[in-house]
């Protein structure tokens, strides 16, 4: 395809057009004009100072089956709210990766752009080329867009220069994704919740043989879960416990050490083989869907799976009907760490960029229309819309007229700004205030031995191209282990020439040239 042609100067080597996904191969792109860097924060201006509403061009994705009404009632009170007028370019998400790096590979990007992967090779070529604003000296000066970010979510999303280009879209970082079992089960039993592999192992082994729930059958499990052909899937909760790192690397003296090739993987390979041959684990682990996952537990067959507390609302009218027993969140207990770990979310879900050429004033403007949009008052708004249009009020508390919030789109702002609750993980909107309570002191608890993924967010150029294939080599020989295909001896066989592997080596080396580096520029 020949290049694109631009009134701007080109200055982006065909490298970035290289980086494009499946289909797309652009060769072309535009400069972006030079700005003087920010050290502060700008004078008031736009609507911070109460002039016109000024015009912000913005891209991101919608989920539901249309877009939100730019006329309508939600975005006229945000407009209003911020002062702003909204100019919002809605893309599918089903195709929004595409669209995304067509715009970013054009140089035609708007003010404020969506950036679903902040470590894509394509963002990473556009940063280094000056393509957005650095908003590191600025953030911490907006209240809201300081204090509902985590901040291992700021540090996560950091370029490799230490820098933040983008306000992460905040999730919850406490109370990721973690072991929650059946206390009921824990109580029948008269067992402790388990805070060692050990201690985890006997209640999964009494889960299988104890009859827990009482039908006098054989037929529970002490642990359902899966893996896929790349990773552990579920089953990874249990291999994390035993390398206390919440991914593939874990920090040890300064250094970032990649988690197979480490004693702790092999004794979590053991473990599950062990749970395996005495049934205490699907038999069919290896082929099940996360939806067959879940499904197993909520037909009270298993005593234990992964997942967070703020999902079980679901669970408890599911296993209702099954189990009379379970009728409130107190049948459901979160693990709060195995050997003094537990894992901690990123905090993130993509983030938004705004662009160089957006000049340093009106860079200000968009800060303060974010930091507004994620005050109380006014990210209310995407959240139960208009009183009388998207919901009702009764005995003073908020009623969703479902039907008609649905419709509207409304939710899809969220793709935009987004305000997490930090709890979000461990509770839900419908918890009575019992289980509030308890999975609030739960989650309290988590966050003293919670620890994030260490590698987010790093890069190495080897790992591009060598990772996937990786990946599938690890994954095939840990199910091997597991199932008894081979002996943990072939494991050990793998971990030898895996430390020989020449682009290994290169991988652990980038990976901590990277981390060093991020580390560096604090």
């Amino acid at each position: 395809m020949e290049s694109l042609k631009l009134k701007r100067r080109r200055i982006y080597p065909a490298a970035i057009a290289a980086s494009l996904v499946c289909s797309i191969a652009l060769s072309g792109c535009g400069a972006v004009p030079a700005a003087k860097e920010v050290g502060q924060k700008p004078a008031a201006s736009g609507n911070e100072a109460g002039g016109p509403p000024v015009e912000v061009k913005i891209m991101s994705a919608f989920t539901s089956a249309n877009p939100p009404d730019p006329n309508g009632e939600v975005q006229k009170a945000i407009e209003k709210a911020t002062n702003t007028k909204l100019s919002i370019q809605w893309v599918s998400a089903n195709n929004y990766k595409e669209r995304l790096n067509v715009s970013l590979a054009s140089g035609d990007i708007p003010d404020v752009i969506m950036i679903d992967d902040p470590f894509s090779s394509m963002f990473r070529t556009m940063v280094k080329q000056d393509a957005f604003w650095d908003i590191t000296p600025l953030y911490s000066k907006y209240p809201n867009i300081s204090k509902q970010v985590a901040p291992v979510a700021w540090e996560s999303t950091k370029m490799q220069d230490g820098k933040n280009y983008g306000i992460p879209r905040p999730r919850g970082a406490e109370g990721a994704r973690y072991f929650v079992l059946r206390k009921d089960w824990l109580d029948k039993l008269s067992l402790k919740v388990p805070t060692t592999t050990d201690e985890l192992y006997a209640a999964m082994k009494a889960f299988k043989e104890k009859d827990p729930d009482g039908n006098g059958k054989a037929d529970t499990i002490g642990f359902t879960g899966n893996v896929t052909a790349t990773d552990m899937g579920t089953l990874g909760v249990i291999v994390n416990s035993f390398t206390g790192a919440a991914g593939n690397w874990k920090e040890q003296d300064g250094k970032l050490v990649y988690t197979d090739l480490i004693p702790e993987t092999r004794q979590a390979l053991e473990f599950l083989n062990k749970a395996y041959k005495e049934g205490l684990i699907p038999a069919d682990f290896a082929s099940l869907k996360a939806s067959q996952v879940d499904e197993i537990f909520a037909s009270g067959k298993a005593g234990m799976l992964a997942d967070k507390t703020g999902n079980m609302q679901e669970m408890i009218s599911k296993l209702g009907k099954i189990d009379t027993t379970v009728h409130d969140h107190q049948a459901f207990y979160p693990v709060t760490s195995i050997n003094q770990f537990n894992p901690k979310g990123p905090g993130f879900l993509g983030m938004l960029a705004i662009s160089k050429r957006v000049p340093e004033a009106k860079l200000n403007t968009i800060l303060s229309m974010i930091d507004k949009w994620m005050s109380p008052e006014v990210f209310d708004l995407q959240t139960w819309g208009i009183e009388g249009t998207h919901y009702t009020v009764k005995d003073g508390k908020k009623e969703l007229l479902k039907d008609k919030y649905t419709a509207s789109g409304i939710d899809n702002y969220n793709q935009i700004v987004y305000v997490a609750d930090p709890y979000a993980n461990s509770l839900h909107r419908n918890f009575p205030q019992n289980s509030i309570d308890v999975y609030t002191k739960l989650q309290d608890e988590r966050a003293k031995t919670s620890s994030a993924d260490a590698s987010v967010g790093l890069y190495s150029d080897t790992f591009q191209s060598y990772g996937p294939e990786l990946a599938k080599q690890a994954q095939d020989m840990k199910t091997k282990v597991i199932l008894g295909v081979v002996p943990i001896t072939a494991w050990d066989d793998y971990v030898n020439q895996l430390k020989s592997n020449p682009q290994m080596t290169k991988i652990v080396q980038e990976i901590n040239d990277s981390y060093k580096q991020r580390s560096a520029g604090k």
